[in-house]
């Protein structure tokens, strides 16, 4: 495994970086507020990979729990997937210094994958399913009715678009979702960060990021594709990621072709639809 990442040093208390800090807290605030993400009384299993997501992810929840009109409870929780190499002591040490509650979950996940997945293969499909199940199990463990994960906006950007490559399917990764049994909601507070804001925080911050080498560096993966096509659009227009991101909040069922979600059987004349004919005006 290579050695962890030593990130770049940033002048933490330089005034671009508290705007920037200011930034992520009000944009995380507002994805909370806009989706409920977080109640009185609620205790929020923040999943930390060693990351730099779910490091911003859980020092901005720490922060804005202190200002939060509710009470709720956080607690750490890292799965060791025992990669030969993997520094287990990095995290642990972390969390002691930060002085937060944490649970670290040993499963050799890493065997299990190479085992089933055949070389040069993606692993994501797989291990995604083997973690999701040992994440929602110690959840219930712990008592944790609500899973934070570090998704960001660019994350649900891609999945919007190899779900529409690649499965037919017009969907992207909620900001909020109930698990199958029900027992569990899943919260993205990321939701409305920008990955190259997270980035900068990451190495303003010098977290001890690790990376993975299980799944991290596949060339192939089709996400890493479409990642790479979104980048050259940004720099060919800027601003178009997030000109996608507002398009998915701001969904027009009547003017698709889903009929499940629009009654075309039904329509007659004299219904009114919303924007009407005038969606098919030439824009600037």
């Amino acid at each position: 495994m290579k050695d962890i990442i030593q990130p770049v040093h940033f002048e933490s208390h330089s005034t671009n970086f508290n705007r920037l800090k200011g930034r992520l807290e009000h944009q995380v605030g507002k994805a909370i507020a806009d989706f409920n993400m977080i109640e009185e009384g609620d205790t929020v299993m923040v999943c930390l990979s060693g990351g730099k997501d779910s490091y911003t992810l859980l020092d901005i929840l720490l922060t804005l729990r202190k200002r939060a009109p509710v009470d709720f409870k956080i607690v750490a929780m890292n799965l060791d997937q025992k990669q030969p190499g993997f520094p287990e002591e990095v995290l642990p040490n972390y969390l002691q210094k930060l002085g937060v509650d944490f649970h670290i979950e040993a499963q050799d996940t890493y065997s299990i994958v190479k085992e089933k997945i055949p070389e040069g293969k993606t692993t994501c499909s797989l291990c995604s399913r083997l973690r999701r199940g040992i994440i929602y199990r110690v959840a219930g463990e712990l008592g944790a009715n609500k899973i934070a994960l570090g998704h960001h906006r660019d994350d649900m950007i891609e999945t919007l678009f190899l779900n529409i490559f690649f499965g037919g399917k017009l969907k992207a990764m909620p900001p909020k979702l109930v698990t199958d049994k029900g027992d569990h909601i899943v919260i993205r507070p990321l939701a409305y960060c920008a990955e190259k804001d997270i980035a900068r925080y990451a190495r303003g911050m010098e977290f001890p990021l690790i990376p993975c080498n299980l799944c991290g560096s596949q060339e192939n993966m089709q996400r890493k594709n479409i990642k790479d096509m979104l980048t050259t659009w940004e720099r060919q227009y800027p601003g178009r990621s997030q000109t996608i991101f507002t398009a998915m909040q701001n969904i027009k069922p009547s003017h698709l072709l889903d009929a499940g979600l629009f009654d075309f059987v039904h329509l007659k004349m004299g219904d009114a639809v919303v924007e009407g004919d005038i969606a098919f005006d030439e824009t600037a």
